[in-house]
């Protein structure tokens, strides 16, 4: 209701004018940043490990999308990748098939995800692989679990199996990768390696040795054996876990 010219209020000046179809004023900050705010109070109060995946995820991608919510994008990622981990291990091809992903936000997950892969390859490194063995597990399911393409790697150790390099022999098919015993071992030379440790992933999950895989191992073997080098285990790895051919009693 307007107010009618010339009338006044008791302190003698014109009562403020109103319009009902005025739209309300918007006032305070944005909801999100309020959220921002209280999921980083949470995160200093009860520490990161309290935090769920989605949440965690979340306060990294704070720093990716600086103005807008990214609670639905952390949601969708889990829910397109299935878990934390298979979210960085993704390829920035695969993250990119996500709405609201774009290079930058892409390259900022792998980077976490390197950042990640070099920690754990750090609890490997300079030290005795035989008697770091938990540690050698969460290295290489860190770094091929989540490979959507079969991948063949070597470790290569000295006399004291300590960690001299770990290379990328071969990378495949979603579930086959070739394997060259000879070039194994030419490189085992190269480095003066004493020992070697095989390492693949199987894409499907599933970890369990193949007999192709079987049949491969064996080959490697002999090639390294006539030249005195030890091959203490092939890992098989996949999203399930991390088979061993030594605790299989398959070599």
């Amino acid at each position: 209701m307007r107010n009618l010219p010339g009338i006044e209020d008791a302190s003698g000046l014109p009562e403020p004018r109103f319009d009902l179809w005025a739209a309300p004023a918007v006032s305070g900050k944005p909801h999100h940043l309020g959220h921002r705010e209280r999921l980083r109070d949470r995160a200093v109060a009860g520490g990161l490990a309290a935090l769920p995946d989605y949440e965690l995820l979340e306060l990294f991608l704070f720093r990716s999308i600086p103005k807008k919510d990214v609670k639905p994008l952390a949601k969708q990622l889990l829910a397109r990748f299935g878990s934390l981990g298979a979210v960085l291990g993704a390829s920035p091809e695969e993250l990119r098939t996500v709405k609201g992903v774009g290079e930058a936000v892409a390259l900022d997950l792998k980077l976490l995800h390197e950042a990640t892969l070099r920690t754990a390859k750090e609890q490997v490194a300079r030290r005795p692989l035989i008697s770091s063995w938990s540690a050698l597990l969460a290295y290489v399911k860190a770094a091929l679990a989540h490979e959507n393409r079969e991948q063949f790697r070597v470790l290569f150790l000295d006399k004291k199996n300590q960690l001299l390099a770990d290379e990328v022999m071969n990378r495949g098919t979603v579930d086959h990768a070739p394997v060259y015993p000879r070039e194994v071992v030419r490189r085992a030379l190269e480095l003066s390696a004493s020992a070697l440790i095989l390492v693949h992933n199987h894409p499907s999950g599933d970890p369990t040795p193949s007999s192709a895989d079987v049949d491969m191992t064996r080959q490697v073997v002999d090639a390294a054996r006539a030249l005195r080098i030890a091959v203490h285990d092939h890992l098989v790895v996949g999203r399930d876990g991390v088979a061993s051919f030594k605790a299989l009693g398959l070599m």
